[in-house]
Protein backbone atom coordinates (compact mmCIF):
# COMPACT_ATOMS: atom_id res chain seq x y z
CA UNK A 1 0.00 0.00 0.00
CA UNK A 2 1.19 3.56 -0.74
CA UNK A 3 1.02 5.60 2.49
CA UNK A 4 -1.13 8.71 2.43
CA UNK A 5 0.77 11.98 2.10
CA UNK A 6 1.36 14.02 5.22
CA UNK A 7 -1.54 16.23 6.17
CA UNK A 8 -1.11 20.00 5.86
CA UNK A 9 0.01 21.96 8.91
CA UNK A 10 -2.48 24.60 10.12
CA UNK A 11 -0.50 27.38 8.49
CA UNK A 12 -0.62 25.58 5.14
CA UNK A 13 -3.40 26.85 2.83
CA UNK A 14 -6.12 24.22 2.97
CA UNK A 15 -9.65 23.86 1.65
CA UNK A 16 -12.49 24.83 3.95
CA UNK A 17 -14.24 21.84 5.58
CA UNK A 18 -17.37 20.87 3.70
CA UNK A 19 -20.48 21.89 5.72
CA UNK A 20 -22.09 18.56 4.80
CA UNK A 21 -19.38 16.87 6.86
CA UNK A 22 -18.37 19.46 9.44
CA UNK A 23 -19.48 21.31 12.52
CA UNK A 24 -17.68 22.43 15.67
CA UNK A 25 -18.74 19.32 17.66
CA UNK A 26 -17.40 16.90 15.03
CA UNK A 27 -14.20 18.88 14.43
CA UNK A 28 -10.87 17.95 16.05
CA UNK A 29 -11.08 19.14 19.65
CA UNK A 30 -8.88 21.81 21.21
CA UNK A 31 -10.24 21.20 24.74
CA UNK A 32 -8.14 18.36 26.11
CA UNK A 33 -8.93 18.33 29.82
CA UNK A 34 -9.87 14.68 30.45
CA UNK A 35 -6.95 13.62 32.63
CA UNK A 36 -6.31 10.24 34.23
CA UNK A 37 -8.95 10.71 36.93
CA UNK A 38 -11.65 11.71 34.42
CA UNK A 39 -11.00 8.56 32.37
CA UNK A 40 -11.00 6.51 35.59
CA UNK A 41 -14.31 8.11 36.62
CA UNK A 42 -15.67 7.35 33.15
CA UNK A 43 -15.09 3.65 33.78
CA UNK A 44 -16.47 3.83 37.31
CA UNK A 45 -19.66 5.27 35.82
CA UNK A 46 -19.91 2.44 33.30
CA UNK A 47 -18.67 -0.62 35.22
CA UNK A 48 -20.71 0.05 38.37
CA UNK A 49 -23.83 -1.14 36.61
CA UNK A 50 -26.41 -3.51 38.03
CA UNK A 51 -25.91 -5.64 34.90
CA UNK A 52 -22.16 -6.00 35.59
CA UNK A 53 -22.88 -6.74 39.25
CA UNK A 54 -25.41 -9.42 38.23
CA UNK A 55 -22.98 -10.90 35.66
CA UNK A 56 -20.23 -11.40 38.26
CA UNK A 57 -22.75 -12.82 40.72
CA UNK A 58 -24.21 -15.18 38.10
CA UNK A 59 -20.82 -16.80 37.49
CA UNK A 60 -20.55 -17.45 41.23
CA UNK A 61 -24.11 -18.80 41.48
CA UNK A 62 -23.49 -20.97 38.41
CA UNK A 63 -20.79 -22.81 40.32
CA UNK A 64 -17.45 -21.09 39.74
CA UNK A 65 -15.52 -20.62 43.01
CA UNK A 66 -15.13 -16.95 43.92
CA UNK A 67 -11.40 -16.88 43.08
CA UNK A 68 -12.15 -18.28 39.62
CA UNK A 69 -14.81 -15.64 39.03
CA UNK A 70 -12.23 -12.96 39.79
CA UNK A 71 -9.63 -14.59 37.50
CA UNK A 72 -12.16 -14.97 34.67
CA UNK A 73 -13.25 -11.36 34.82
CA UNK A 74 -9.66 -10.13 35.14
CA UNK A 75 -8.62 -11.95 31.93
CA UNK A 76 -11.68 -10.66 30.06
CA UNK A 77 -11.31 -7.07 31.19
CA UNK A 78 -7.58 -7.12 30.41
CA UNK A 79 -8.45 -7.93 26.79
CA UNK A 80 -10.91 -5.03 26.87
CA UNK A 81 -8.15 -2.81 28.29
CA UNK A 82 -5.90 -3.68 25.35
CA UNK A 83 -8.64 -2.88 22.80
CA UNK A 84 -9.53 0.39 24.54
CA UNK A 85 -5.89 1.52 24.41
CA UNK A 86 -5.73 0.75 20.70
CA UNK A 87 -8.89 2.71 19.92
CA UNK A 88 -7.85 5.41 22.37
CA UNK A 89 -4.62 5.92 20.43
CA UNK A 90 -6.58 6.79 17.28
CA UNK A 91 -9.06 9.01 19.11
CA UNK A 92 -6.38 10.91 21.01
CA UNK A 93 -4.16 11.57 18.00
CA UNK A 94 -6.87 12.69 15.58
CA UNK A 95 -9.06 14.47 18.13
CA UNK A 96 -12.25 13.45 16.29
CA UNK A 97 -15.25 11.39 17.48
CA UNK A 98 -15.97 7.84 16.35
CA UNK A 99 -18.22 8.55 13.31
CA UNK A 100 -15.62 10.95 11.89
CA UNK A 101 -12.76 8.52 12.54
CA UNK A 102 -14.79 5.84 10.73
CA UNK A 103 -14.69 7.97 7.57
CA UNK A 104 -11.07 6.88 7.01
CA UNK A 105 -12.10 3.25 6.53
CA UNK A 106 -15.74 3.56 5.39
CA UNK A 107 -15.66 6.77 3.33
CA UNK A 108 -16.89 10.23 4.24
CA UNK A 109 -20.53 9.20 3.69
CA UNK A 110 -20.16 5.45 4.24
CA UNK A 111 -19.23 6.10 7.89
CA UNK A 112 -22.93 6.68 8.55
CA UNK A 113 -23.45 2.90 8.26
CA UNK A 114 -21.41 1.87 11.33
CA UNK A 115 -22.48 5.07 13.11
CA UNK A 116 -26.19 4.27 12.72
CA UNK A 117 -25.71 0.65 13.83
CA UNK A 118 -24.09 1.93 17.02
CA UNK A 119 -26.75 4.63 17.43
CA UNK A 120 -29.69 2.21 17.14
CA UNK A 121 -28.24 0.00 19.87
CA UNK A 122 -27.53 3.01 22.08
CA UNK A 123 -31.05 4.44 21.70
CA UNK A 124 -32.60 1.12 22.75
CA UNK A 125 -30.35 0.73 25.76
CA UNK A 126 -30.65 4.42 26.68
CA UNK A 127 -34.39 3.91 26.95
CA UNK A 128 -34.03 0.63 28.85
CA UNK A 129 -31.60 2.12 31.38
CA UNK A 130 -33.85 5.17 31.85
CA UNK A 131 -36.81 2.89 32.51
CA UNK A 132 -34.80 0.72 34.93
CA UNK A 133 -33.83 3.86 36.84
CA UNK A 134 -37.48 4.91 36.92
CA UNK A 135 -38.36 1.66 38.73
CA UNK A 136 -36.03 2.80 41.51
CA UNK A 137 -37.86 6.15 41.50
CA UNK A 138 -41.16 4.27 41.96
CA UNK A 139 -39.64 2.31 44.85
CA UNK A 140 -38.41 5.55 46.40
CA UNK A 141 -41.78 7.30 45.93
CA UNK A 142 -43.71 4.44 47.54
CA UNK A 143 -41.30 4.38 50.47
CA UNK A 144 -41.68 8.12 51.07
CA UNK A 145 -45.44 8.35 50.28
CA UNK A 146 -47.19 4.94 50.54
CA UNK A 147 -50.48 6.54 49.41
CA UNK A 148 -49.07 6.72 45.86
CA UNK A 149 -49.59 2.95 45.62
CA UNK A 150 -53.10 3.69 44.33
CA UNK A 151 -51.54 5.06 41.11
CA UNK A 152 -49.29 2.03 40.56
CA UNK A 153 -51.85 -0.58 39.48
CA UNK A 154 -53.38 0.73 36.26
CA UNK A 155 -51.95 0.17 32.78
CA UNK A 156 -51.32 2.82 30.13
CA UNK A 157 -49.24 1.49 27.22
CA UNK A 158 -47.50 -0.88 29.61
CA UNK A 159 -46.81 1.49 32.52
CA UNK A 160 -48.88 2.61 35.48
CA UNK A 161 -49.58 6.28 36.09
CA UNK A 162 -46.87 6.36 38.73
CA UNK A 163 -44.55 4.48 36.37
CA UNK A 164 -45.09 7.07 33.63
CA UNK A 165 -44.46 9.97 36.01
CA UNK A 166 -41.24 8.32 37.24
CA UNK A 167 -40.07 7.47 33.72
CA UNK A 168 -40.74 10.96 32.34
CA UNK A 169 -39.09 12.51 35.39
CA UNK A 170 -35.93 10.49 34.81
CA UNK A 171 -36.11 11.22 31.09
CA UNK A 172 -36.42 14.96 31.68
CA UNK A 173 -33.63 15.15 34.25
CA UNK A 174 -31.25 13.28 31.97
CA UNK A 175 -32.17 15.33 28.91
CA UNK A 176 -31.59 18.54 30.87
CA UNK A 177 -28.21 17.38 32.19
CA UNK A 178 -26.81 15.55 29.20
CA UNK A 179 -27.45 18.16 26.53
CA UNK A 180 -25.21 20.67 28.29
CA UNK A 181 -22.13 19.32 26.55
CA UNK A 182 -19.14 17.05 27.13
CA UNK A 183 -17.45 19.28 29.70
CA UNK A 184 -20.52 19.23 31.91
CA UNK A 185 -20.74 15.45 31.47
CA UNK A 186 -17.11 15.15 32.62
CA UNK A 187 -17.80 17.12 35.80
CA UNK A 188 -20.91 15.09 36.63
CA UNK A 189 -19.17 11.76 36.27
CA UNK A 190 -16.02 12.94 38.10
CA UNK A 191 -17.84 13.91 41.25
CA UNK A 192 -21.14 12.05 41.29
CA UNK A 193 -21.96 9.06 39.10
CA UNK A 194 -18.58 7.31 39.39
CA UNK A 195 -17.88 7.09 43.13
CA UNK A 196 -21.43 6.97 44.56
CA UNK A 197 -22.26 3.33 43.81
CA UNK A 198 -18.96 2.18 45.32
CA UNK A 199 -20.07 3.54 48.70
CA UNK A 200 -23.36 1.63 48.56
CA UNK A 201 -21.99 -1.78 47.56
CA UNK A 202 -19.09 -1.52 50.04
CA UNK A 203 -21.52 -0.82 52.85
CA UNK A 204 -23.66 -3.76 51.70
CA UNK A 205 -20.60 -6.04 51.62
CA UNK A 206 -19.46 -5.05 55.10
CA UNK A 207 -23.01 -5.38 56.48
CA UNK A 208 -23.51 -8.90 55.06
CA UNK A 209 -20.04 -10.18 55.93
CA UNK A 210 -20.52 -9.07 59.53
CA UNK A 211 -24.10 -10.37 59.71
CA UNK A 212 -23.01 -13.75 58.28
CA UNK A 213 -20.26 -14.02 60.88
CA UNK A 214 -17.67 -14.35 58.11
CA UNK A 215 -19.23 -17.58 56.85
CA UNK A 216 -18.20 -16.93 53.24
CA UNK A 217 -16.00 -19.26 51.18
CA UNK A 218 -13.93 -18.03 48.24
CA UNK A 219 -12.84 -21.51 47.14
CA UNK A 220 -16.03 -23.60 47.27
CA UNK A 221 -18.31 -24.17 44.26
CA UNK A 222 -21.95 -23.59 45.17
CA UNK A 223 -23.16 -26.23 42.73
CA UNK A 224 -20.27 -28.70 42.84
CA UNK A 225 -19.35 -27.88 39.25
CA UNK A 226 -16.63 -30.19 37.89
CA UNK A 227 -13.20 -28.95 36.81
CA UNK A 228 -13.95 -29.38 33.11
CA UNK A 229 -17.22 -27.46 33.37
CA UNK A 230 -15.50 -24.76 35.40
CA UNK A 231 -12.92 -24.25 32.64
CA UNK A 232 -15.68 -24.13 30.02
CA UNK A 233 -17.72 -21.56 31.95
CA UNK A 234 -14.60 -19.49 32.63
CA UNK A 235 -13.74 -19.28 28.93
CA UNK A 236 -17.33 -18.28 28.15
CA UNK A 237 -17.14 -15.70 30.95
CA UNK A 238 -14.00 -14.17 29.43
CA UNK A 239 -15.69 -13.87 26.05
CA UNK A 240 -18.91 -12.39 27.45
CA UNK A 241 -16.89 -9.82 29.39
CA UNK A 242 -15.36 -8.60 26.12
CA UNK A 243 -18.75 -8.64 24.42
CA UNK A 244 -20.19 -6.41 27.15
CA UNK A 245 -17.64 -3.68 26.44
CA UNK A 246 -17.44 -3.87 22.63
CA UNK A 247 -19.93 -1.01 22.22
CA UNK A 248 -17.59 1.29 24.12
CA UNK A 249 -14.50 -0.06 22.36
CA UNK A 250 -16.15 0.99 19.11
CA UNK A 251 -16.78 4.60 20.14
CA UNK A 252 -13.98 5.11 22.67
CA UNK A 253 -12.55 7.82 20.42
CA UNK A 254 -15.49 9.96 21.61
CA UNK A 255 -13.73 10.20 24.99
CA UNK A 256 -10.04 9.67 24.26
CA UNK A 257 -10.10 12.68 21.93
CA UNK A 258 -10.29 14.92 25.01
CA UNK A 259 -7.17 13.51 26.74
CA UNK A 260 -4.04 15.73 26.79
CA UNK A 261 -1.56 12.87 26.26
CA UNK A 262 -1.35 9.13 25.73
CA UNK A 263 -0.56 8.48 29.39
CA UNK A 264 -3.89 9.94 30.54
CA UNK A 265 -6.14 7.45 28.77
CA UNK A 266 -3.79 4.52 29.36
CA UNK A 267 -3.53 5.12 33.10
CA UNK A 268 -7.24 5.92 33.36
CA UNK A 269 -8.02 2.69 31.49
CA UNK A 270 -5.72 0.69 33.76
CA UNK A 271 -7.29 2.05 36.94
CA UNK A 272 -10.84 1.90 35.65
CA UNK A 273 -10.83 -1.46 33.86
CA UNK A 274 -8.55 -4.26 35.17
CA UNK A 275 -8.28 -2.80 38.68
CA UNK A 276 -11.66 -1.18 39.31
CA UNK A 277 -13.80 -3.67 37.39
CA UNK A 278 -12.23 -6.67 39.13
CA UNK A 279 -12.51 -5.00 42.54
CA UNK A 280 -16.18 -4.30 41.89
CA UNK A 281 -16.65 -7.97 40.96
CA UNK A 282 -15.02 -9.00 44.25
CA UNK A 283 -17.50 -6.89 46.20
CA UNK A 284 -20.45 -8.18 44.12
CA UNK A 285 -19.50 -11.80 44.84
CA UNK A 286 -19.00 -11.05 48.55
CA UNK A 287 -22.46 -9.49 48.75
CA UNK A 288 -24.03 -12.41 46.87
CA UNK A 289 -22.26 -14.96 49.07
CA UNK A 290 -23.40 -12.98 52.10
CA UNK A 291 -27.05 -13.16 50.99
CA UNK A 292 -26.79 -16.95 50.91
CA UNK A 293 -25.65 -17.06 54.54
CA UNK A 294 -27.99 -14.34 55.80
CA UNK A 295 -31.16 -14.84 53.73
CA UNK A 296 -30.77 -18.43 52.57
CA UNK A 297 -30.78 -17.55 48.87
CA UNK A 298 -28.41 -16.02 46.33
CA UNK A 299 -29.61 -12.52 45.43
CA UNK A 300 -27.78 -11.10 42.40
CA UNK A 301 -29.51 -7.70 42.33
CA UNK A 302 -28.27 -5.08 44.83
CA UNK A 303 -31.64 -3.26 44.75
CA UNK A 304 -33.35 -6.44 45.99
CA UNK A 305 -30.69 -6.80 48.69
CA UNK A 306 -31.52 -3.30 49.88
CA UNK A 307 -35.22 -4.18 49.93
CA UNK A 308 -34.43 -7.28 52.03
CA UNK A 309 -32.83 -5.11 54.71
CA UNK A 310 -36.29 -3.51 55.11
CA UNK A 311 -35.12 -0.18 56.49
CA UNK A 312 -36.74 3.01 55.09
CA UNK A 313 -33.53 5.04 55.36
CA UNK A 314 -31.49 2.32 53.64
CA UNK A 315 -34.13 2.00 50.91
CA UNK A 316 -34.16 5.74 50.20
CA UNK A 317 -30.36 6.05 50.14
CA UNK A 318 -29.98 2.92 48.01
CA UNK A 319 -32.64 3.99 45.52
CA UNK A 320 -31.06 7.43 45.13
CA UNK A 321 -27.63 5.85 44.63
CA UNK A 322 -28.82 3.54 41.86
CA UNK A 323 -30.71 6.36 40.18
CA UNK A 324 -27.49 8.40 40.07
CA UNK A 325 -25.50 5.36 38.92
CA UNK A 326 -27.92 4.65 36.08
CA UNK A 327 -27.59 8.23 34.85
CA UNK A 328 -23.82 7.67 34.79
CA UNK A 329 -24.15 4.49 32.77
CA UNK A 330 -26.46 6.18 30.29
CA UNK A 331 -24.01 9.06 29.87
CA UNK A 332 -21.07 6.84 29.05
CA UNK A 333 -22.57 3.94 27.15
CA UNK A 334 -25.79 5.20 25.62
CA UNK A 335 -25.87 8.97 25.16
CA UNK A 336 -22.54 10.34 23.94
CA UNK A 337 -22.22 7.95 21.00
CA UNK A 338 -25.65 8.48 19.37
CA UNK A 339 -25.40 12.23 19.97
CA UNK A 340 -22.30 12.26 17.75
CA UNK A 341 -23.69 9.59 15.41
CA UNK A 342 -26.87 11.53 14.62
CA UNK A 343 -24.89 14.76 14.29
CA UNK A 344 -22.73 12.98 11.71
CA UNK A 345 -25.82 12.35 9.52
CA UNK A 346 -26.38 16.04 8.81
CA UNK A 347 -23.67 18.19 10.45
CA UNK A 348 -25.05 21.36 8.87
CA UNK A 349 -28.27 20.99 10.87
CA UNK A 350 -27.43 18.66 13.76
CA UNK A 351 -24.84 19.23 16.47
CA UNK A 352 -24.07 17.25 19.64
CA UNK A 353 -26.97 18.80 21.59
CA UNK A 354 -29.55 18.18 18.85
CA UNK A 355 -28.25 14.66 18.29
CA UNK A 356 -28.68 14.07 22.01
CA UNK A 357 -32.26 15.34 21.94
CA UNK A 358 -33.04 12.98 19.04
CA UNK A 359 -31.62 10.14 21.14
CA UNK A 360 -33.79 11.10 24.11
CA UNK A 361 -37.00 11.38 22.05
CA UNK A 362 -36.44 8.06 20.25
CA UNK A 363 -35.74 6.40 23.62
CA UNK A 364 -39.36 7.16 24.62
CA UNK A 365 -40.89 6.15 21.29
CA UNK A 366 -39.35 2.64 21.38
CA UNK A 367 -41.21 1.99 24.69
CA UNK A 368 -38.16 0.39 26.35
CA UNK A 369 -40.18 -1.49 29.00
CA UNK A 370 -41.67 -3.56 26.20
CA UNK A 371 -38.26 -4.16 24.62
CA UNK A 372 -36.79 -5.30 27.93
CA UNK A 373 -39.74 -7.55 28.77
CA UNK A 374 -39.44 -9.42 25.46
CA UNK A 375 -36.68 -12.01 25.45
CA UNK A 376 -37.29 -12.45 21.71
CA UNK A 377 -36.60 -8.77 20.99
CA UNK A 378 -33.50 -8.72 23.17
CA UNK A 379 -32.13 -11.87 21.56
CA UNK A 380 -32.90 -11.24 17.90
CA UNK A 381 -32.84 -7.46 17.59
CA UNK A 382 -30.29 -6.22 20.08
CA UNK A 383 -28.39 -9.52 20.06
CA UNK A 384 -28.22 -9.47 16.26
CA UNK A 385 -26.98 -5.89 16.18
CA UNK A 386 -24.45 -6.76 18.87
CA UNK A 387 -23.01 -9.43 16.59
CA UNK A 388 -22.00 -6.62 14.21
CA UNK A 389 -19.76 -4.96 16.79
CA UNK A 390 -16.78 -7.30 16.35
CA UNK A 391 -16.56 -6.69 12.58
CA UNK A 392 -16.93 -2.91 13.04
CA UNK A 393 -14.16 -2.78 15.65
CA UNK A 394 -11.88 -4.93 13.49
CA UNK A 395 -12.25 -2.74 10.38
CA UNK A 396 -11.46 0.47 12.31
CA UNK A 397 -8.41 -0.95 14.08
CA UNK A 398 -7.00 -2.81 11.07
CA UNK A 399 -7.38 0.30 8.92
CA UNK A 400 -5.69 2.58 11.45
CA UNK A 401 -2.82 0.35 12.60
CA UNK A 402 -2.10 -2.10 9.77
CA UNK A 403 -3.22 -0.33 6.59
CA UNK A 404 -2.32 3.30 7.41
CA UNK A 405 0.12 2.90 10.32
CA UNK A 406 -1.66 5.78 12.04
CA UNK A 407 -1.13 8.25 9.20
CA UNK A 408 -4.49 10.01 8.96
CA UNK A 409 -5.16 13.14 6.93
CA UNK A 410 -7.63 14.76 9.32
CA UNK A 411 -8.59 17.53 6.89
CA UNK A 412 -9.54 14.92 4.29
CA UNK A 413 -12.06 13.50 6.79
CA UNK A 414 -14.06 16.69 6.26
CA UNK A 415 -13.66 16.89 2.48
CA UNK A 416 -16.33 15.86 -0.04
CA UNK A 417 -13.91 16.41 -2.93
CA UNK A 418 -13.91 13.41 -5.28
CA UNK A 419 -10.13 13.47 -5.20
CA UNK A 420 -10.11 13.35 -1.40
CA UNK A 421 -8.25 10.56 0.38
CA UNK A 422 -11.45 9.16 1.92
CA UNK A 423 -14.00 9.81 -0.82
CA UNK A 424 -13.41 6.39 -2.42
CA UNK A 425 -16.46 5.67 -4.62
CA UNK A 426 -19.17 8.31 -4.18
CA UNK A 427 -18.14 8.69 -0.56
CA UNK A 428 -18.30 4.95 0.24
CA UNK A 429 -15.42 2.49 0.56
CA UNK A 430 -16.47 -0.77 -1.16
CA UNK A 431 -13.67 -2.67 0.62
CA UNK A 432 -15.19 -1.92 4.03
CA UNK A 433 -18.61 -3.11 2.85
CA UNK A 434 -17.17 -6.29 1.30
CA UNK A 435 -15.33 -7.06 4.54
CA UNK A 436 -18.23 -6.19 6.82
CA UNK A 437 -21.24 -7.88 5.22
CA UNK A 438 -20.05 -11.53 5.21
CA UNK A 439 -18.43 -11.11 8.64
CA UNK A 440 -21.64 -9.64 10.08
CA UNK A 441 -23.75 -12.42 8.54
CA UNK A 442 -21.49 -15.16 9.94
CA UNK A 443 -21.38 -13.47 13.34
CA UNK A 444 -25.16 -12.99 13.48
CA UNK A 445 -25.84 -16.61 12.45
CA UNK A 446 -23.53 -17.86 15.20
CA UNK A 447 -25.14 -15.53 17.74
CA UNK A 448 -28.77 -16.27 16.88
CA UNK A 449 -29.03 -19.83 15.52
CA UNK A 450 -30.16 -22.17 18.36
CA UNK A 451 -28.10 -25.04 16.97
CA UNK A 452 -24.96 -22.97 17.55
CA UNK A 453 -25.69 -22.02 21.16
CA UNK A 454 -22.44 -23.61 22.33
CA UNK A 455 -20.32 -21.15 20.33
CA UNK A 456 -22.68 -18.16 20.42
CA UNK A 457 -20.64 -16.33 23.11
CA UNK A 458 -17.73 -16.20 20.63
CA UNK A 459 -19.67 -14.71 17.71
CA UNK A 460 -17.93 -11.34 18.15
CA UNK A 461 -14.51 -12.97 17.87
CA UNK A 462 -15.38 -14.86 14.67
CA UNK A 463 -16.82 -11.68 13.16
CA UNK A 464 -13.76 -9.71 14.17
CA UNK A 465 -11.34 -12.22 12.62
CA UNK A 466 -13.32 -12.54 9.38
CA UNK A 467 -13.82 -8.79 8.90
CA UNK A 468 -10.27 -7.88 9.90
CA UNK A 469 -8.78 -10.54 7.64
CA UNK A 470 -10.90 -9.60 4.64
CA UNK A 471 -10.29 -5.88 5.04
CA UNK A 472 -6.53 -6.39 5.34
CA UNK A 473 -6.47 -8.66 2.29
CA UNK A 474 -8.43 -6.15 0.22
CA UNK A 475 -6.62 -3.00 1.38
CA UNK A 476 -3.06 -4.22 1.79
CA UNK A 477 -0.70 -3.74 4.69
CA UNK A 478 1.69 -0.82 5.08
CA UNK A 479 5.01 -2.70 4.88
CA UNK A 480 7.23 0.37 5.24
CA UNK A 481 8.19 -0.63 8.77
CA UNK A 482 7.60 2.90 10.04
CA UNK A 483 6.34 3.21 13.63
CA UNK A 484 2.85 4.50 14.31
CA UNK A 485 3.23 8.24 15.09
CA UNK A 486 2.49 9.48 18.61
CA UNK A 487 2.03 13.22 18.15
CA UNK A 488 -1.39 14.85 17.89
CA UNK A 489 -2.43 15.39 14.26
CA UNK A 490 -2.79 19.07 13.47
CA UNK A 491 -5.36 20.24 10.94
CA UNK A 492 -6.94 23.23 9.27
CA UNK A 493 -10.39 21.96 10.35
CA UNK A 494 -9.36 22.38 13.97
CA UNK A 495 -8.61 26.07 13.47
CA UNK A 496 -11.85 26.62 11.55
CA UNK A 497 -13.82 25.15 14.45
CA UNK A 498 -11.89 27.26 16.95
CA UNK A 499 -12.67 30.43 14.98
CA UNK A 500 -16.36 29.50 14.77
CA UNK A 501 -16.49 28.95 18.53
CA UNK A 502 -14.66 32.21 19.17
CA UNK A 503 -17.09 34.04 16.88
CA UNK A 504 -20.07 32.50 18.66
CA UNK A 505 -18.63 33.40 22.07
CA UNK A 506 -17.87 36.92 20.89
CA UNK A 507 -21.40 37.37 19.59
CA UNK A 508 -22.82 36.10 22.88
CA UNK A 509 -20.91 38.66 24.97
CA UNK A 510 -20.75 41.42 22.38
CA UNK A 511 -17.05 40.87 21.86
CA UNK A 512 -14.91 40.45 18.77
CA UNK A 513 -15.57 37.48 16.53
CA UNK A 514 -11.90 37.33 15.69
CA UNK A 515 -10.76 36.30 19.13
CA UNK A 516 -7.61 34.22 19.01
CA UNK A 517 -8.04 30.72 20.47
CA UNK A 518 -5.70 29.47 23.14
CA UNK A 519 -2.96 27.11 21.93
CA UNK A 520 -3.78 23.42 22.07
CA UNK A 521 -1.52 21.16 24.15
CA UNK A 522 0.71 18.85 22.17
CA UNK A 523 1.78 15.32 22.89
CA UNK A 524 5.53 14.85 22.99
CA UNK A 525 6.57 13.09 19.76
CA UNK A 526 9.07 10.98 21.68
CA UNK A 527 6.40 9.39 23.89
CA UNK A 528 6.20 5.67 23.25
CA UNK A 529 3.06 3.60 22.75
Amino acid sequence: MVPHPAHPRPEHPAAQPDPRLFNADLAPTRKRNWGTYSVFALWMSDTHAISNYAFASSLFVLGLPAWEVFATLLVGITLVYFLMNRMGHAGHRTGVPYPVLARASWGVYGANIPALIRAIMAVAWYGIQTWLASTAVVLLALQVAPGLDAYDHNDLLGLSTLGWVAFLAMWGIQALLLTRGMEFIRKVQDFATGPVIWLVVLVLAVYLVVKSGGDISLTRSLTGLGVGDQVKESVIGVSLTVTTFLTLVLNYADFARFTPDHRSYRRGNLLGLPLNFTAFAVVAVLVTAGTISVYGEAIDNPVKVIQKIDNPVVTVIGALAFIIATIGINVVANFVSPAYDFANLAPRYLNFKRGGLITAVLAVLVMPWKLYSSALVIQYFLGGLGAFLGPLVAILLVDYFAVRRGRIDVDALFSADRAGAYHYRRGYNPKALVAFVPAAVVSAVIALLPALDAVAPFAWLVGMLVAGGLYLALSGRDTSGRPVPQEIVTSHAELVAAREEAAADGAAVGGSAAATPAPRPETAPAEQA
